[in-house]
């Protein structure tokens, strides 16, 4: 069973920055892609950035295109996810999730979540 912890959710300001990070235990992590959602008050969940295991390929949502930065060092087990330019609507808790697939590209196939961390932009 694979564990997630997130880390890194902060209250920051429009345009600001923030890093995430998430640890992972109890599976093999360079064999899992990994990924990052986000749900907001009254909101559904959003799949917003992923990385594949081995190749690395990488997935962003339209929304955060040039803004997010996903990335992963297998060997401290760890994703993470480098947000820049920080927008009120990116306001949400952030989820961490893993999959055994390369294909980074179905959210259903993310077996594996975080409790989540919270970001909050303000103007």
């Amino acid at each position: 069973q694979v564990s997630l912890v997130e880390s890194g959710g902060a209250q920051v300001q429009a345009g600001g920055s923030l890093k995430l990070s998430c640890v992972a235990s109890g599976g093999t992590f360079s064999s899992l892609s990994m990924g990052w959602f986000r749900q907001a008050p009254g909101k559904e969940r959003e799949f917003i950035s992923a990385i594949s295991y081995s190749r690395g390929a990488t997935f962003y949502r339209d929304s955060v295109k040039g803004r997010f930065t996903i990335s992963r060092d297998d060997a401290k087990d760890t994703v993470y996810l480098q947000m820049e330019r920080l927008q009120i609507e990116d306001t949400a808790i952030y989820y961490c999730a893993a999959s055994p697939s390369q294909f980074i590209g179905n959210s259903a196939l993310y077996k594996y979540w975080g409790q989540g961390t919270q970001v909050t932009v303000s103007s």
